[in-house]
């Protein structure tokens, strides 16, 4: 459950990656002292930064470099890869076509997600069937940002053994039927600045309160715009300004209920309230598309035995906001 928190907290998490293929991990001092600082960063805010993740900073700021070149496009240019549902809601949408709690967005973005083979998943998959839409300018876009999502993939996987450890289970919790073929949502966001809302309707929400779906979030934001809040629990907005060099994590949906309840996904939202035009990457990371999601036995016996949130599916869980959260 969330507390009063008035920042989020820094983790510095180099000591977990370089133990993170050692089944005996959780024994090392340096792991112990990141999975300590994980499980309260978990526990007091479901944010929290990580410095020390191994991903090149020439990356991290090469995809948010593209990202502005691609949203300096006009717009027919970017709508000749628009988001259909029968693309899988994959692609581009424009400036106030997603829609959070019944309210347009004042964000354009590309969609992506782990692809999905028509038939694999059955009807469960077959609204996210589908191959992203990358844009053929600026040129090799869509080498950079799967590389981009390969890394980003990776380093989740590693976090989310820390996040295991500090439940209280093994490194490998949300490994195997859990999520061991982890489905991934990538969104490239663009938010414009306050005095270029391209004629929407007013409204200074770039993106609105929400939580996320899956088990982690890693954002990649513009270094020099504060727009990211997270409410605590009096309700108060904290503001979460970009740390160059580092990603700003949150837990989601999935994995609050996998935590029953330990770890709560906490509301978030979005409002540039700067001049300049806001880049913003977010990979979320999620379980296995067909997971049926529920907690874990040793978060049970620590919550005193009692299952606080009933079973869901994750691919259910996704298709459910996807459906409902866009105006085409």
């Amino acid at each position: 459950m969330a507390t009063d928190f008035k920042s989020i907290p820094i983790i510095d998490i180099s000591p977990l990656l370089a133990n993170c293929d050692d089944p005996n991990m959780g024994e090392d001092p340096g792991v112990r002292k990141v999975v300590t600082q994980l499980d309260q960063a978990c526990r007091e805010a479901g944010f929290f930064y990580v410095k020390g993740h191994g991903i090149p900073e020439s990356l991290i700021k090469e995809v948010k470099n593209i990202s502005h070149q691609f949203f300096d496009h006009p717009y027919e240019e970017k709508l000749k890869i628009k988001m259909t549902p029968q693309a899988g809601y994959r692609g581009y949408q424009r400036i106030g076509e997603n829609i959070t709690k019944g309210i347009p967005d004042m964000h354009e973005a590309i969609d992506c997600y782990k692809e999905i083979k028509q038939g694999m998943y059955g009807a469960l998959g077959k609204p996210m069937e589908g191959c992203n839409q990358w844009p053929l300018n600026p040129p090799n876009f869509k080498e950079l940002m799967e590389e981009y999502i390969n890394l980003c993939t990776d380093l989740s996987r590693k976090i989310m053994r820390g996040i295991a450890l500090a439940l209280g289970g093994s490194p490998y919790e949300f490994e195997g039927e859990r999520a061991g073929d982890a489905f991934w949502v990538y969104r490239i966001i663009g938010y414009p600045g306050v005095a270029n809302s391209h004629g929407m309707p007013e409204n200074d929400i770039g993106c609105g309160a929400h939580t996320d779906y899956g088990l982690l979030t890693l954002v990649n934001q513009d270094d020099d715009i504060t727009a990211l809040q997270v409410r605590n629990r009096s309700g108060e907005w904290i503001s979460a300004p970009p740390l160059p060099g580092s990603f700003v994590c949150n837990i989601g949906d999935m994995l609050k209920i996998f935590s029953n309840g330990l770890y709560e996904s906490t509301l978030h939202r979005v409002i540039n309230n700067s001049p300049k035009y806001r880049v913003c990457i977010a990979h979320f990371y999620e379980t296995n598309y067909d997971t049926a999601v529920e907690p874990l036995e040793v978060c049970k016996q620590r919550t005193g035995g009692t299952v606080k949130f009933d079973r869901a599916v994750y691919g259910e869980h996704l298709v459910s906001k996807v459906t409902t959260n866009f105006v085409m």
